[in-house]
């Protein structure tokens, strides 16, 4: 499914997009280009990151995703000997996990939509990968799938595993291969994410305190990302959040008292929203998430948003025309700060600038 929304389609040149981390371009983290669009003004400004104090107040919530990236990506191989590439994407319940199969191509790995039921992976150290059934399983099992529930038969546990024959996945757009701490953000503490929630990768522990020193809270909850970037645009699968009781106490506080909820990320605005009510209450919980957010579903308890900048038709922009709220107007913002983004040679995907989004969620 694609996203549905005044900036869903435009062209996005290979120019802007990050082939490489901004410290390989002799810039700090925190020293990428901040892209500041305030919607019930109607103004756009340009910044480096490290400028964001300056659009918070104190007293304002920054919510941040304390998920750490694994080596999700395994060197594989048929019992023939045929050489692919196995994403793992997410831990379900009883031990199983929804992987992608993916096949070898010139720069990164490529999807193969051929996978069938019963095929059987060779992986590193003699383990084992099985795939059951395609994910989510709506048709027969003999359908084609992009992801599937898989059992894996590992000789050390997964985490560790991964670590020592993992890699961080790539996608074509990465002019070269880059280690594990090269994806990990400041906040990261717990192993989970198949792709890094990279909304929080310019914050520097620099930053961090000056943000705080600022009066300016910070609150952390989890969720582990799966496989976000969707060449085909469909739309989020489940995936695993936990939202502490300190946290949604928290943010409630700071509802209370008048001030704004700030997003990092959108698997942030996932997992918020998730355990938000009606009435704006957020409530601690725990558990798998299919929640997509729309336009026409509005937030609960997010207000603005810190996230980079996502790809044509990717069901990611629709959070962004969430955030902003509803109305034309907010949707005609939206249009001209990607445009002007474009313009201004902003870099794309999570090695490339950031978008603060100030909302009209009161």
């Amino acid at each position: 499914m694609a996203a549905a929304g005044v900036i869903a389609d435009f062209e996005l040149p290979e120019s802007l997009e990050a082939g490489e981390p901004p410290e390989a371009r002799g810039l700090r983290r925190d020293e990428v280009r901040l892209l500041v669009s305030d919607v019930a003004t109607d103004k756009i400004e340009h910044a480096r990151f490290h400028d964001l104090p300056r659009w918070l107040s104190p007293g304002d919530m920054l919510v941040v995703n304390t998920s750490a990236t694994l080596n999700a990506a395994l060197p594989a191989s048929t019992e023939r000997g045929e050489a692919f590439e196995l994403h793992l994407s997410t831990q379900l319940p009883g031990g199983f996990w929804t992987v992608e199969v993916r096949q070898p191509g010139p720069k990164a790995s490529l999807p193969y939509g051929s996978g069938r039921a019963g095929t059987a992976f060779r992986l590193p150290a003699e383990g084992r990968a099985t795939l059951l059934a395609p994910y989510p399983l709506v048709d027969a099992l003999a359908s084609s799938s992009r992801l599937w529930i898989a059992a894996l038969h590992l000789p050390s546990p997964v985490l560790t595993y991964l670590a020592d024959y993992g890699f961080p996945i790539r996608y074509r757009y990465l002019k070269s291969s880059w280690p594990n701490s090269t994806y990990q953000t400041v906040f990261a503490s717990e192993p989970g994410s198949a792709e890094m929630p990279s909304a929080g990768r310019p914050f520097t522990a620099e930053l961090v305190t000056r943000i705080v020193s600022n009066g300016i809270q910070i609150a952390p909850l989890v969720l582990h990302t799966g496989v976000a970037s969707q060449e085909s645009h469909e739309p989020p699968y489940e995936e695993y959040y936990r939202v502490p009781f300190a946290t949604a106490e928290r943010v409630n506080a700071a509802r209370r008292g008048r001030h704004r909820i700030i997003a990092v990320g959108t698997t942030v605005v996932r997992a918020l929203e998730t355990v938000t009510d009606e009435s704006g209450t957020t409530h601690p919980g725990e558990g798998w998430t299919s929640l997509v957010v729309t336009p026409h579903r509005p937030l609960r308890s997010v207000g603005g948003l810190i996230t980079g900048f996502h790809e044509p038709r990717a069901t990611h922009l629709a959070i962004l025309e969430g955030v902003a709220g509803a109305g034309a107007c907010s949707g005609c913002h939206l249009r001209r700060a990607y445009a002007e983004a474009q313009r201004s040679g902003y870099l794309w995907h999570e090695f490339g600038d950031s978008h603060l989004i100030l909302g009209g969620l009161d």
